[in-house]
């Protein structure tokens, strides 16, 4: 895992998950019902979360499935307190390290076609559009903007 003074990201445990869902409650309007959390922890065999930890306090969050040598973002999320300090881009950077570690060759995300600070940080990262999903989310039926990334 990657740690710097006091900074941590490393894997999602069940503890974490109250932590996290101060985050999920922080960050979308449709917060996921812990027993989803709970259930991706501990019985879907292609998952993955990730935590990231500042001053032992959890302040976002990663999932990620990884299927044959396909990976996609199931959800990110830094607390609002904590955002524009590049802690966003530490942690996706590290998710995709850890995709491609296990043998994804691309990488995909859904965002909101309104969110531009994330379309902007996935650019950077090097995600391209790949299509539209339309009525995606469910709060405001916004469309969402599928990107993809090649690791490989």
């Amino acid at each position: 895992m990657i740690e710097q003074e006091r900074e941590l990201i490393r894997f999602m445990t069940e503890d974490d998950i109250k932590d996290v869902m101060d985050v999920e409650r922080d960050a979308f309007s449709v917060p996921w019902d812990p027993a989803v959390f709970h259930n991706e922890l501990t019985s879907n065999q292609f998952a993955h979360y990730l935590v990231y930890e500042y001053e032992e306090r959890v302040i976002g969050y990663c999932g990620l499935w990884v299927v044959m040598d396909e990976a996609q973002i199931t959800n990110i999320a830094i607390h609002s307190r904590f955002r524009g300090q590049k802690r966003g881009e530490k942690l996706l950077s590290f998710a995709m390290a850890f995709a491609k570690q296990l043998g994804a060759a691309t990488l995909s995300l859904e965002v909101r076609v309104s969110n531009e600070v994330a379309q902007n940080l996935y650019r950077k990262l090097g995600f391209e559009p790949g299509g539209i999903r339309k009525n995606y989310y469910a709060d405001n039926l916004e469309d969402a903007l599928v990107m993809w990334v090649k690791l490989i």
